[in-house]
Order: C-alpha cells, then sequence, then structure tokens
C-alpha cells in the first residue's frame, strides 16, 4: 500500500538500481550548484495538501519565499504563501508558475486511477512539470517518492514513482529523491481510518499473517529531511522512515490498545479481508484500501533496509493523539479526487 498519496511513500537505503544507474550515465550533472545562504523563493507543489503543507510551514520558518503550485485553492490561505496555477496541459503557465523559484518541491501523485485519472497521467505529468523546472531556470529539485520505487515494478504504483525518478535523473538538475515509507501525523487517512473502523466493528480481519512490516515515518520528519536535502550540492536518494518497525498485526493491535478498541483481531485470507473493506467503502462512499495497496505492504514494500532516517517514534504519537484518532473518518476521494486535484 502506497504514501498513496496520504497512506504512504520510499525503498531501501541508497540509491535504487533504476536511479543509480541513471546517476552514473549522468556523471555529476546538476552536482556543482553551490548554495549560499537561503534561497530566496521556492515552489512547492500541493502546500495545501498533506506533505507539502508542512514543506512549506519549514520552509517559511526558515525565512524562504514559498509559492505554492496548485489547482484548488482553499478557502483560508496563509498570507505568507504566494499561489500560482499548477496547469500541466500549458507548458507556458507551467513554467511561469516557476519562474524566478531556485528550488521545487514536487509532492504531486496519485493515490489510485480513479474516473479520468491514471498513473499513466500523473507520470507524464510530471515529465512535463521537471521540464518546465528546467525551462523556468529552477536549480534543484527535491522530488518525494516511494519505498521501492522502480520502473520494473509489477505494482503500477511504484512502477510510476520509478518512472518519475529517472525523470528527475535525467533532467540533469540538481536533484535529492526522498522516498518515505508509510507516513503518519494529523491529517494522515492510512492510520486514522483503521482507528475508524476499529472504534465500531467487533472483528478486525488482517489479510494474511499479518506478519508482514511497516516503518512509519512522522510527515514532520518527512518535511524535515526534505527541507535539509535541498541546502545539499550532491544529487541523492534517501529513504524517509522511523525508528520503529512493527508487523502490520502489531500495529493493528497498538492502535486498536491505545483507542480502547475493543474489536477481535483475527487473520483471513486475503480475498475475504478485501471483500470486507470493499463493503466498508461503500458505506462510506470511498475507495478505504486497493488490491495494489495490499499487495505493496505484503510485499513488504514499506520497510528499509538501512538506518531510520526519522527521529519521531510512531508509539509516542499515538499515545499523544490517540483520544482524538478514528472519531472521524478521513475520506479519501473527498480530499482528493472529487475536488480540484492539488
Amino acid at each position: 500500500m502506497p504514501p498513496f498519496g496520504p497512506w504512504i511513500i520510499v525503498a531501501p537505503a541508497g540509491k535504487s538500481a533504476d536511479a543509480e544507474r541513471l546517476l552514473r550515465q549522468q556523471g555529476s550533472k546538476g552536482s556543482q550548484w553551490k548554495i549560499s545562504g537561503v534561497a530566496t523563493l521556492a515552489a512547492v507543489t500541493g502546500a495545501f495538501g498533506y506533505t507539502g503543507k508542512y514543506i512549506a510551514e519549514r520552509l517559511l520558518s526558515q525565512g524562504y519565499s514559498v509559492r505554492t503550485l496548485t489547482s484548488r485553492r482553499p478557502k483560508d490561505v496563509d498570507d505568507r504563501l504566494m499561489v500560482a496555477p499548477l496547469d500541466f496541459a500549458d507548458r507556458n503557465d507551467l513554467i511561469n508558475s516557476l519562474r524566478g523559484a531556485s528550488l521545487l518541491f514536487n509532492t504531486y501523485w496519485v493515490r489510485f486511477p480513479y474516473g479520468s485519472v491514471t498513473f499513466e497521467q500523473a507520470v507524464a505529468n510530471t515529465e512535463r512539470l521537471i521540464e518546465a523546472a528546467g525551462a523556468a531556470g529552477v536549480r534543484r529539485i527535491v522530488h518525494i517518492s516511494v519505498t521501492n520505487a522502480s520502473s520494473s515494478s509489477p505494482l503500477p504504483y511504484f512502477r510510476g514513482k520509478g518512472l518519475t525518478e529517472e525523470s528527475v535523473v535525467r533532467s540533469g538538475l540538481s536533484h535529492a529523491i526522498l522516498r518515505p515509507s508509510l507516513v503518519f501525523g494529523r491529517e494522515d487517512i492510512l492510520v486514522n481510518n483503521i482507528a475508524w473502523i476499529l472504534r465500531r466493528v467487533p472483528i478486525f480481519g488482517v489479510p494474511g499473517s499479518g506478519d508482514y512490516r511497516v516503518q512509519p515515518v512522522s510527515v514532520e520528519d518527512v518535511a524535515d529531511l526534505a527541507v535539509s536535502a535541498a541546502v545539499r550540492t550532491d544529487n541523492i536518494v534517501q529513504d524517509a522512515v522511523g525508528p520503529e518497525v512493527f508487523s502490520f498485526r502489531e500495529l493493528i493491535r497498538m492502535i486498536s490498545t491505545a483507542i480502547g478498541g475493543r474489536a477481535r483481531i483475527i487473520s483471513v485470507p486475503p480475498a475475504v479481508g478485501m471483500l470486507a473493506v470493499a463493503l466498508i467503502g461503500r458505506l462510506v462512499d470511498d475507495v478505504v484500501l486497493t488490491a495494489e495497496e495490499l499487495q505493496g505492504l505484503t510485499a513488504n514494500l514499506l520497510v528499509s533496509s538501512g538506518p531510520s532516517t526519522g527521529r519521531r517514534q510512531f508509539s509516542d504519537w499515538l499515545a499523544e493523539h490517540a483520544g482524538s484518532l478514528g472519531l472521524h473518518y478521513a475520506h479519501e476521494l473527498n480530499r482528493h479526487y472529487r475536488s480540484v486535484a492539488r
């Protein structure tokens, strides 16, 4: 299951085989940019979203000017933020939206295909964004990817992320590719909705054995890592993963205990688990989990083989927010698909 938008996003420490191969082909292109002082202007896609909001907040607190590229505008906008259109269909507008920015933080992606939204379209849009960034004079890109992203992955989400990583490397721009795992925070969807279900059902079915692992990372750590990566001068591919690793069953039990849930947690065949998820989805008129997300989860794609890079512990965060977690359902389709995409 991925940053599937706000669900997850990262990969093993170091460079993936695809990105590493392209880096060798590109040599040291883009690595000679020397940053002196704080960049005047940083562009952030999706500063009204999840990860992008935290990145923008970090940048503003450090004295950057921040322009967000977006296709939607909330009612209440931070007066410190400049707002520009994110129009993938108009190259000139896209270049104009990026012009003057030294840095681009790209959080744009889609969690799953829905209606006219496809992974292929998301890859093409990202390629247009990267090309426009070069044309606009952007000096460095911080690109948010996902664990084990690879253009050869059998899973379309991870394959699409791998293809966008390759586009970043091929651009020749100075860059950092950041790969978060399961991202948790106040605006999280996955953990919140697990808690929401646990508060309401007598039995919670864990697909399969539940022994597959997750390594949650705080959205605040992701933002800190992104901003830190922006002021480096080398091209890097870095995991964004927290200090704790749990089996999925352990994660469910932790959440249930924290919120005072009484659901009996049992193992069920994956097909039965997906059927139950589909039924819940119909009740709430949402996509709770996709089959591909379950495949990514059970394949242990949400853990890193390297050291942790985040410092905030999920267990501490859970204890602090248990009282409010899962009180209300977080609606994926309403947040990211039925409104204009970020």
